[in-house]
């Protein structure tokens, strides 16, 4: 049987704090997880996860901004 861990519920944060398009959104993940590749270089697969989700983010701003 699992145990569930409650966590306390945050304070709502004023909705134009919120407010973030998706391009601005993948852009900063991808220089996200190139930090986080870089500090996971000695676990491999954790090194290895992080650079397919680069990449796939890095595929998927080129191709929106391609055809959006």
């Amino acid at each position: 049987m699992s145990n569930v861990i409650p966590f306390p519920a945050r304070p709502r944060q004023d909705e134009s704090d919120l407010d973030i398009d998706l391009e601005t959104a993948v852009d900063v993940a991808i220089r996200d997880l190139r930090d986080l590749a870089e500090r996971l270089r000695a676990d491999s697969a954790g090194h290895e996860q992080a650079k397919e989700c680069l990449l796939m983010l890095e595929r998927a701003l080129d191709n929106a901004r391609a055809y959006g």
